[in-house]
């Protein structure tokens, strides 16, 4: 069986607590589509906030670290796409920092 793509959810927040604050938060995992991206993403979302217990490597590979109160995710921007790897440009010969 092969498993599907990886994706990134990016979702804007914004700090209720302190205006202007504002960011990105990032979920990825595996789905079959954008919108099966998004939904998995929200859903870890929700039971993070709920207190109950948050996924961590399950099927689909969708986690939260947890919820953090005083930011708002302004789900109705949030975007999905095919995950990239920020590390892609690393490779196997060895580099001088």
């Amino acid at each position: 069986m092969t498993q599907p793509p990886n994706y990134e959810v990016d979702v804007p927040i914004r700090s209720t607590e302190t205006p202007g604050l504002e960011g990105v938060h990032v979920f990825t995992g595996w789905a079959d589509s954008r919108s099966a991206a998004l939904k998995a993403a929200h859903e870890v979302y929700d039971a993070a906030k709920a207190g109950r217990e948050i996924p961590h490597g399950g099927p689909g590979g969708w986690s939260a670290c947890g919820y953090r109160p005083g930011w708002e995710l302004d789900w109705p921007a949030a975007t999905a796409g095919p995950w990239n790897d920020p590390y892609s440009w690393l490779n196997s010969s060895p580099f001088e920092m």
